[in-house]
């Protein structure tokens, strides 16, 4: 297929894989019990994607707590940072730092080997291209606390976090990713936090930060996915105008851009925007299928939507995605899996059919 298309992330949990992580929290089974857990999704996951047809598969999240706490998980934090609200009235907090010299304690590279040792073993799979998703920097700069911490200064934070941002997408690289992608959710968010725009605008410089210390050709093979958030069937930030972020948000130093567009009100208006902001040597994956809607798109209508993105973005410039992760946290339940994987295929069958009518 000319015209690329690829998974944002994450895949619900099976209901053994959510009762697991449930168990371990409240101490009834034990870390190598959970992992057994964790494999069993995973290689169901990677087969489930194969069937799909996807000519580019995820690890699924399978095994991170969230899309975005897994650098986190096993240190020692306070769980009264920020208190993210979603349209529905639930919400979501953050966790904050509570010691110095900051530390990732899981690499995406550590999630990446673990799919590709799979696919090893699962129909000789050896050569799949596989995407690994990392969590953007900025997301994490959202952990250091408001009131400091003792001998530890918020510049010096951001230097160890600027480290190990670059370790991760590195690690990934380097372990033979076939695209990293940058999870960028907050930074949507971040207009409805500053309308001025300054927290975007910082948001944007912290992840640069990171991004210039990759080669053009390695940036090539990084992107940044934004969304207004996708959990529980609800989002955080739908509200947000894009005219008001996507300026900015092709300012980062990436190669590829996942940008949610399926859930859309008036997509033409955006992707004509989209067309005006993307800058050569950007390639911009245009979201097909909405995960936060039940109805599993027709192949048709998929196909229409890229023939629609045509219209305002250059073919050499234009990909096909999923508009969000269908369960950033491990606890989601809102979509199940058949849903999931039935939307891929819909994704995936439905690029092809805008390929041929496009002629790539």
């Amino acid at each position: 297929m000319s015209l690329p298309t690829e998974p944002i992330g994450s895949i619900p949990r099976p209901a053994h894989l959510i009762q697991a992580n449930q168990d371990f929290e409240e101490g009834r089974i034990t870390q190598r019990e959970l992992d057994e857990h964790r494999d069993r999704a995973l290689r169901d996951t990677i087969e489930q994607f194969i069937e799909t047809g996807s000519p580019v598969i995820t690890d699924g999240e399978q095994s991170k707590p969230s899309f975005a706490t897994y650098p986190v998980a096993g240190l020692k934090l306070d769980p009264g940072g920020a208190v993210v609200p979603f349209a529905d009235g639930h919400t979501r907090r953050l966790p904050l730092l509570t010691e110095g010299n900051f530390r990732y304690q899981t690499h995406g590279g550590d999630y990446l080997r673990k799919t590709r040792e799979v696919l090893r073993t699962v129909r000789s799979m050896t050569d799949l291209p596989v995407k690994q998703a990392v969590i953007a920097p900025s997301m994490l700069s959202l952990f250091y606390p408001p009131d400091g911490i003792d001998g530890y200064s918020r510049e010096q934070f951001l230097d160890d976090l600027v480290n190990e941002a670059e370790a991760d997408l590195r690690g990934c690289l380097e372990g033979g990713a076939h695209k990293v992608q940058m999870d960028f959710t907050e930074g949507r968010v971040s207009c409805k936090l500053d309308p001025s725009g300054g927290l975007l605008r910082d948001f944007v410089a912290l992840n640069n930060r990171v991004l210039e210390r990759f080669s053009p050709d390695e940036r090539q093979r990084i992107g940044v996915h934004t969304c207004p958030g996708g959990d529980q069937d609800s989002t955080h930030s739908a509200d947000v105008d894009y005219k008001d972020f996507l300026p900015s948000f092709f300012e980062l130093n990436a190669g590829n851009f996942y940008l949610q567009m399926a859930g859309e009100h008036d997509r033409r208006r955006v992707l004509a925007l989209v067309g005006q902001h993307i800058r050569p040597g950007q390639r911009v994956f245009i979201g097909v299928t909405d995960p936060i809607d039940p109805r599993v798109e027709t192949p048709e209508e998929v196909r229409d939507r890229v023939l629609e993105a045509a219209e305002f973005i250059p073919l050499g410039q234009l990909g096909t995605c999923d508009d969000c992760g269908f369960a950033p946290f491990a606890d989601d339940t809102s979509t199940s899996r058949e849903t999931a994987f039935a939307k891929i295929r819909a994704r995936v069958e439905g690029t092809r059919l805008a390929a041929e009518s496009l002629g790539v």
